[in-house]
């Protein structure tokens, strides 16, 4: 029996496919992927250029200004899914591709979805060197691309045009899997995109991804409903497998039910409301008061989606009872078996709601739940004073985080590295899942008006609110043309501080001197007197300049119903931070100085890592 095929180059069978693919929101089937970001070169424009053109009415392509920034916001828009839509981007070869690396790992560390097409070299190598192509003269194998490698989950480079046939199919798997889920890079040779190859018409069909619920093991399961019901001071820390398992109700109700206190990662917080009175908040380096109390005390800490790094533990100083266990409740065993835990190998809404129903009619002791309710009510007291209005010259970010909060109550909250992330951890009042999108397990100073713009196309009827420091808007900023020329209205709130302020921050704290951070402390001439707002607005935004934490309410206020995203900067002190919360972190100080405050915060250094539990 013959089968139908359909002559294609490779690259129109690429995008064909991307087509096909679908899943299901609501009820209703939907295109898997949300579009295609790209920036052409001649490395891919007229192989992927081409079949994108083919398709634009079924699969759409946005011009970004930066390959990181197209990623990022690709990134984002997974992120906002809760990873049950992703998108693709593509680059030339070369610098174009290369920049994609660093959203590459962003993804890889953060097991989000986005498809890479970056191009490459031609794989007949006649035209050998072709423009940007990076030579290895001890292997004749090598081109830039490659160092998505140790990025990826998948990689694969097309040099015949069949060999996507299996390479899209292994991407999908990849891109859709619970556990495996992270960036897929195809590399693709340019002289390839362009071959055309007689592909079944099977290839093409309409394919529905839905996602794998993850079962638990009955012996895993068993040892870790034991566990939990021989615990008195258990707590819950919910990371962002909550939220991409749509397991907040199960969450609220399991809590509910045993009495259970939830403290929230930088990727789980907003998986239970703010007001739920069994919510503590964040945890960690970044923790609330009343989470790290808890946490200190816990002897069964159930982790549910989480991957436990350092801030969130402490640098595994937090869990201060010797008799701790750890429970962890993930789809990836990598995961779920750190630090010793008893795995629990699992789909964070199954998991929850097997363990609710093994685990009926029992209640922690009612003395541990009422404690944890009298912390969550210190907390609120010092996050309210630290949040409240003011009026300083220069208020802290925390005022700052309170005046945005009041403006727009429910907003989708986006930021990513620095000290901003820290004070929002500890001090946003998130209400909806999802609501609050902090890129932090990579920490890309840069991401935050990309990853605003990857929200806003994901959740176009949201308020999307981006908050970001001077020094990763410096970085980063060209995606506000992007979200003009989309319609995709941003609202970005620019704290300048005149420099890296956190990292100050931190050098100080580890006896260092103010040095090459804030921009006084940088070798130079003269000081830039950068004008935010008249940049912004020659990118075409709507901007202005506040002067006090009122004048920012009022402009929020204000500018809400504009038609196009908006920047509004506010100038703020470098030094504070919220004092009340948070948790030592490891940062290693030099042993040999000196200066005497290096050698003071060393002896401090080695106190703390006492505290350490090791391994």
């Amino acid at each position: 029996m013959s089968q139908k095929t359909v002559r294609l180059t490779m690259a129109q069978a690429v995008a064909r496919f991307m087509t096909a693919q679908k899943t299901v929101i609501a009820g209703e089937t939907v295109p898997i992927f949300g579009g295609v970001f790209a920036i052409f070169g001649h490395g891919n424009v007229a192989g992927v250029g081409e079949a994108l053109y083919g398709v634009k009415d079924t699969l759409p392509t946005y011009r970004g200004q930066n390959e990181q920034g197209m990623a990022h916001a690709a990134i984002a828009y997974a992120k906002a899914s809760f990873r049950r839509r992703f998108m693709a981007v593509t680059s030339s070869i070369g610098p174009g591709a290369l920049n994609m690396v660093t959203a590459a790992a962003l993804a890889h560390v953060n097991r989000l979805p986005v498809l890479l097409l970056p191009g490459d070299v031609f794989a007949n190598r006649l035209p050998d060197p072709v423009l940007q192509q990076v030579e290895d003269w001890g292997d004749g194998t090598v081109s830039a691309n490659d160092c998505f490698r140790p990025v990826s989950r998948y990689f694969d480079r097309i040099t015949r045009p069949e060999q996507i046939i299996p390479a899209l199919r292994r991407a999908m798997q990849v891109l859709t899997d619970p556990a495996e889920c992270g960036p897929v890079t195809l590399s693709l040779c340019q002289d390839v995109q362009a071959e055309a190859y007689d592909y079944p018409e099977s290839f093409f069909a309409e394919k529905v991804w839905v996602p794998r619920r993850i079962m638990p093991d009955a012996d895993e399961f068993a040892t870790a409903a034991a566990a939990i019901k021989l615990s008195k001071k258990p707590v819950i820390i919910a990371g962002g497998g909550v939220l991409y398992s749509e397991a907040s109700e199960s969450l609220a109700a399991f809590a509910e039910e045993h009495g259970i206190p939830v403290m929230e990662t930088q990727a789980g917080k907003s998986a239970l409301p703010h007001g739920h009175e069994l919510n503590m908040g964040s945890v960690g380096v970044t923790g609330s008061s009343a989470s790290n109390v808890l946490a200190e005390e816990a002897d069964v800490v159930i982790a549910v989606g989480t991957r436990l790094q350092d801030f969130t533990t402490g640098s595994w100083a937090l869990f201060k009872n010797e008799a701790v266990k750890i429970v962890g409740l993930n789809v990836q065993p990598f995961d779920a078996g750190k630090h010793e835990a008893l795995p629990l190998v699992s789909d964070a809404r199954v998991g929850l709601e097997a363990l609710d129903a093994a685990l009926m009619g029992w209640q922690v002791d009612s003395d541990w739940t009422h404690k944890a309710m009298r912390e969550k009510d210190k907390w609120l007291e010092a996050a309210d004073a630290a949040t409240g209005p003011t009026n300083a010259e220069l208020p802290s970010d925390a005022q700052v985080i309170g005046a945005v909060q009041r403006a727009r109550q429910k907003a989708t909250l986006v930021c990513a590295a620095g000290g901003l992330p820290g004070e929002l951890h500890k001090l946003w009042k998130a209400d909806a899942p999802g609501s609050y999108h902090l890129e932090y397990g990579f920490s890309t100073m840069g991401y935050e008006i990309a990853g605003g713009l990857g929200v806003k196309l994901a959740r176009p009827e949201d308020d999307v609110v981006v908050m970001v420091g001077d020094g990763s808007y410096m970085m980063l900023n060209s995606e506000i043309v992007s979200s003009i020329m989309l319609g995709a209205k941003l609202t970005i709130v620019l704290l300048d501080n005149a420099g890296y302020g956190c990292i100050n921050r931190l050098q100080m704290a580890t006896g260092g001197a103010n040095f090459n951070n804030l921009l006084k402390d940088t070798h130079h001439v003269t000081l830039p007197g950068i004008d935010f707002a008249a940049h912004a607005a020659a990118m075409g935004a709507v901007s202005r300049k506040v002067g006090s934490i009122a004048e920012l309410e009022a402009a929020l206020a204000e500018t809400a119903d504009a038609d196009r995203t908006t920047v509004i900067v506010i100038d703020t002190d470098p030094l504070i931070t919220t004092d009340s919360g948070g948790h030592w972190w490891d940062v290693a100080v030099p042993e040999v100085s000196e200066r005497s405050a290096v050698n003071a915060a060393r002896e401090g250094y080695l106190k703390a890592l006492q505290a350490q539990r090791i391994g």
